[in-house]
């Protein structure tokens, strides 16, 4: 299966690297617009500025697109047209109609996509959502990831932030969980929002939080901020409370706040019975980032060669970030999003 990989920043280099070591993968050429230092691992390969030039010259089975969001879905259909199929780096896209666009390209063009939510690879983030799923709805969630990001990390979130704010680039990730457990029809989205820099876009905010609302009556919450004025207290939030008890995700078990290792990471899990009892069980032997990435790529060949329905996947993709658009769209006009007939 021959490999196009554009974008590398962190996650572009680790869905490399994964090519790079699958047995079932041909890791043809990498793009990216400016020359990336690059493991030793990649430095072999053809760089190419142009996404363009690089799909018609390398005609690759399955391109891997990690740069920024905006050019997401335009690359993704191209691929597709071209006779690839897709993986795309979350967010799918950065307005519903151009996630929608890309879904029917994939259908039309009989292409695999697959969107790279992480978490859905994750077996410690898998056995939250069942666990969660067997106390029963309706559901409160509560899910924040807020980043004291300085030096490098402020450099890429301040140019992630030109396109996309922290809870639609974060965003899309823990409302993707939510979906997964209440399995319902999100209804009412409610957000709030600050800018807290000036080294960003006066249109752009670095810190904002909101409510949505599901049509079974489950709420969820979630916050997001990034920058170096950002409190390390109480910055990783993850729980799920339902009439039958909870399920959390212990403090403590995570370093820094902008480790990317830690935001992933779960540790621990409570699990608390409202008839009494808790009991906590511990994940010693969790994978990490690029084992993670690895797991994603994996699945996504697979997905190719065993002609998995990726059906209930792309539609989940587009509702989280019609979720988290709907939350942008609230900061930005004051007002309560009507998304019952979405």
């Amino acid at each position: 299966m021959r490999v196009l990989v554009a974008g590398l920043g962190n996650m572009g280099v680790s869905h490399a690297l994964a090519h790079h070591h699958h047995p079932g993968a041909e890791l043809a050429a990498l793009v990216n617009r400016s020359t990336p230092a690059l493991p030793q691992e990649l430095k072999s390969y053809p760089l190419y500025n142009s996404f363009d030039e690089a799909l018609d010259t390398v005609r690759p089975d399955l391109a891997v697109i990690a740069t920024y969001s905006d050019s997401h879905a335009d690359y993704a259909c191209r691929a597709m047209e071209a006779g690839a199929h897709v993986f795309v780096e979350k967010p799918l896209a950065t307005t519903v109609a151009d996630a929608r666009r890309v879904v029917d390209c994939a259908k039309a063009n009989g292409r695999k996509l697959v969107v790279g939510y992480i978490l859905r690879h994750h077996p410690s983030w898998q056995r939250l959502i069942a666990e969660a799923r067997a106390l029963g709805g309706p559901y409160v969630f509560r899910l924040n990831l807020n980043q004291q990001s300085r030096g490098a990390t402020w450099e890429t979130h301040k140019a992630l932030m030109r396109t996309t704010p922290p809870i639609v680039d974060c965003g899309v990730h823990y409302v993707d969980v939510m979906c997964q457990i209440t399995d319902a029809r999100p209804v009412r989205v409610h957000g709030v929002g600050l800018r807290l820099s000036d080294e960003i876009a006066e249109n752009m905010y670095n810190y904002g939080q909101f409510q949505v609302v599901f049509e079974d009556g489950s709420v969820g919450w979630y916050e997001a901020g990034w920058g170096p004025m950002m409190s390390e207290v109480a910055y990783f939030v993850k729980d799920v409370i339902s009439p039958g008890g909870s399920v959390s995700i212990l403090s403590g078990m995570h370093p820094e706040s902008d480790s990317v290792e830690g935001h992933t990471k779960v540790g621990a899990l409570r699990i608390h019975r409202a008839d009494g009892g808790d009991s906590d069980v511990a994940f010693p032997e969790e994978p990490g980032h690029q084992a993670l990435c690895d797991a994603e790529q994996d699945f996504m060949l697979r997905a190719i060669t065993e002609d998995i329905d990726l059906t209930r996947h792309m539609e989940d993709a587009v509702t989280s970030l019609a979720i988290c658009l709907a939350a942008d769209e609230s900061i930005r006009t004051g007002q309560a999003v009507d998304l019952s007939g979405t």
